[in-house]
């Protein structure tokens, strides 16, 4: 997958592309039904935006993000994205709908087809529609499909995915996804008390992404990069550690059957099953115990997954 990073000098064989258009947080169901649109009209592209318009919006907000620009250009390459044009938000929202389809989407990009979902707006203000598209597109020389929300009453949504995570489900946010929610990133040092109860874990920070459930998972792990690529089985505490009066979040994970140094590769690990949530002990023998029940339920419910 070819990746541009504003809408000038793109080279002619990046142009013609068949392009659907969003942020593509989480790359759910939904997006990939627009994805699908887009696809047989020329290399399959996507448009979208960097940093979301909503970190530009409400830059106080809590962190909301299913995944980081590195993970969301990873998963489009995995559905067969060949051009991806992640452009800058900020350079993107003064324009007017009118510059925004002249000046980025015909001239820029050199678009031959464009897919949106039915609730898209652009522009300043949001004052562009899917109407508005379609009449530019028409005056331009690139046709429009609108793609259906799904879900019925309920469509899948980055939103209702957000939900599903925050409330522990995450089975349910995985069948809105169409795959497993996933968090990635580069192992960081941490404490290291793991190894000092008999379970070394792997430390990722959580900046910018959305919490789901502060607790214990059974997670399976992607080792992306190094000696130890592969794929693994493990359990994973993702919180604020108030054994030990921590309260900075971030994800710790402990894969079955491994020995090895992980410090600096990239993990992807995807919540499988909420275990547990948070919990305080009266001492490290009580902890050590509890996670060992820990692994042992997690190993049952991802050996099912392989059955």
């Amino acid at each position: 997958m070819r990746i541009f990073r504003d809408h000038h000098r793109i080279p002619a064989d990046a142009r013609q592309a068949s392009a659907a258009i969003g942020n593509f947080d989480g790359v759910h169901l939904g997006h990939q039904h627009v994805m699908d649109m887009a696809r047989g009209r020329g290399p399959l592209g996507i448009v979208t935006f960097t940093p979301h318009p909503r970190e530009v919006f409400a830059p106080n907000a809590p962190p909301f993000r299913l995944m980081s620009p590195v993970a969301r250009a990873n998963r489009l390459d995995k559905l067969g994205v060949e051009v991806l044009f992640d452009l800058p938000f900020p350079d993107i929202a003064p324009l007017s709908p009118d510059a925004f389809m002249e000046e980025v989407l015909a001239k820029g990009l050199g678009l031959r087809h464009v897919v949106v979902g039915a609730d898209f707006c652009f522009g300043k203000g949001r004052a562009g529609t899917v109407d508005t598209l379609r009449e530019g597109g028409a005056a331009l020389g690139f046709d429009v499909s609108v793609a259906p929300l799904m879900g019925g009453a309920t469509p899948v949504s980055s939103t209702a995915i957000r939900r599903a995570l925050t409330e522990g489900r995450p089975r349910d946010a995985a069948k809105m996804l169409g795959h497993w929610h996933r968090i990635e990133g580069p192992v960081i040092h941490g404490e290291k008390r793991g190894r000092t109860l008999g379970y070394p874990t792997a430390n990722m920070a959580l900046d910018g992404l959305h919490l789901p459930r502060l607790g214990v998972y059974a997670v399976l792990v992607d080792v992306t990069d190094g000696p130890h690529a592969g794929t693994y089985h493990g359990v994973a505490s993702l919180g604020v550690r108030p054994m030990f009066g921590e309260n900075t979040p971030n994800l710790e994970t402990f894969l079955f059957d491994f020995s090895g140094d992980l410090y600096g590769a990239t993990l992807s690990v995807a919540l499988v099953d909420f275990l547990r949530p948070e919990m305080t002990f009266d001492g490290l023998d009580p902890l050590i115990l509890q996670m060992d029940a820990d692994s042992a339920e997690a190993r049952r419910i991802l050996a099912a997954l392989d059955g």
